[in-house]
């Protein structure tokens, strides 16, 4: 199997798992356990049936996220910096590698369902030893050893973050695809949103800082911080809500190609589109599947689950745009926006693109983010599926304009 490329090199410093006096053991195992816990507590309501699934190829069965944040700090910490680890089985880095070519070749990613076996108690075994291996590993290591794979931890548990909001919209996914609805947690729902305040933030024309700018933990594709010209615009201090998007449907939005880019009319003709997804028609009503089953429209509470061109289309229709990523950061930053984490992602108009002067880190891990900047689009904020402490006003995601199985809504913008 091809050696593994460094994973450790030029990474951000991550002084949140600093003590006053130097890097602590204990401050490491209390991260890394609390993070692995959630995931164990969020895989917790799923049968094992319900792990093996993979409904798209775009989606991964909850065993696999399980798996592959294990293998992850197998690969790149254990297996590199620690002296002796054995792995726990040795086709496991063939299975749950993802992308990391530098790491060695690996199964392939829409037939990630088709395995059976590792069962999921054999992933939750698998899970167990890499813990107490990096327990151990924490505790034995001196200072300067720890100091130095810090960052390379933090960058491992916000990527197993990344896979707890993963196995949130995947499992949903899947469940939408079951004529008799199940319910992920009967007892979920929406959360509440905020329509304090006027209607339209006001930014005026001016030159902006955009990035991250700090040792505070971030990914690459977030710096390097630079100036930008905003504005003028306003932005909608408010999420679009169901009502609005029931009314853009029953004014024949899905049918009319004028308000449409010529792909997003053609996957709406080629997908049969007439609504958000995980929206059904269920006694001549509409209503959308949810972590809590099946449950009717909330007309106030914000559309989620619509790809780029949906919301592109919306804007259209509202004679409105989409606002940029720096236009959306700006009036983050100023406070100027209701709802802007913690209930959808929402789409901006900004490709996702590398900032001026961006260099991906070195190693393995210089394939996280820098080889998917091209045919993608920003989505700033977070959403109800982000695991707390993961949002920040700099955090870039990204996904492809089609893509709509994620918790994904908009806000407005207007340049009248």
């Amino acid at each position: 199997m091809t050696k593994p490329v460094s994973a450790a090199a030029a990474l951000p410093a991550s002084p949140s798992l600093f003590s006053d006096s130097g890097t602590s053991a204990q401050n490491l195992v209390e991260a890394y356990l609390a993070v692995r816990e959630e995931t164990e507590r969020r895989a917790a309501p799923l049968s094992p049936e319900d792990q093996l699934i993979q409904s798209m190829p775009d989606a991964s069965p909850a065993k696999w996220h399980r798996a592959h944040t294990t293998w992850f700090f197998e690969q790149f910490l254990l297996g590199e910096h620690c002296e002796g680890y054995r792995v726990f089985h040795p086709d496991y880095a063939y299975l749950f590698n993802s992308y990391y070519v530098s790491a060695g070749p690996r199964h392939a990613r829409h037939q990630r369902g088709h395995l059976t076996r590792p069962g999921a108690d054999e992933v939750a075994a698998y899970r167990r030893h890499v813990d107490a291996a990096m327990v151990k590993f924490f505790q034995s290591a001196g200072e300067e050893k720890l100091r130095e794979l810090a960052p390379l931890v933090e960058v491992g548990l916000n990527h197993e973050q990344q896979h707890q909001e993963l196995m949130f919209t995947d499992i949903l996914h899947a469940f939408a695809q079951n004529p008799i609805p199940p319910a992920y947690d009967p007892a979920w729902t929406f959360p509440a949103s905020n329509r304090d305040g006027e209607e339209w933030a006001v930014l005026n024309e001016g030159i902006h800082t955009v990035g991250h700018a700090g040792d505070s933990f971030h990914f690459d594709n977030e710096k390097p911080a630079h100036r930008a010209l905003v504005g003028p615009v306003k932005l909608a201090r408010n999420l679009v809500t169901n009502a609005e998007w029931l009314a853009f449907m029953e004014d024949g939005g899905y049918q009319t190609a004028t308000l449409w880019l010529m792909d997003g009319f053609a996957v709406v003709g080629n997908e049969g589109w007439e609504a958000p997804g995980h929206w059904r028609k269920s006694g001549g009503e509409w209503k959308i599947m949810t972590l809590g089953g099946l449950q009717p429209i909330d007309p106030d509470a914000p559309v989620c689950h619509v790809s780029y061109y949906e919301a592109d289309a919306f804007a259209r229709w509202r004679g409105k745009h989409l606002p940029t990523e720096m236009e959306w950061e700006v009036a983050a930053r100023a406070g100027q926006l209701n709802d802007a984490f913690g209930i959808v992602w929402q789409w901006t108009r900004s490709s996702y693109s590398p900032y001026p002067g961006y260099r991906a880190i070195e190693g393995a891990l210089g394939e996280y983010n820098g080889k998917f900047m091209v045919n993608q689009l920003v989505l700033r904020g977070s959403s109800l599926a982000t695991p707390a402490g993961h949002s920040r006003i700099t955090y870039r995601n990204f996904f492809y304009p089609h893509h709509r199985w994620q918790f994904t809504g908009l806000r407005l913008a207007d340049y009248d």
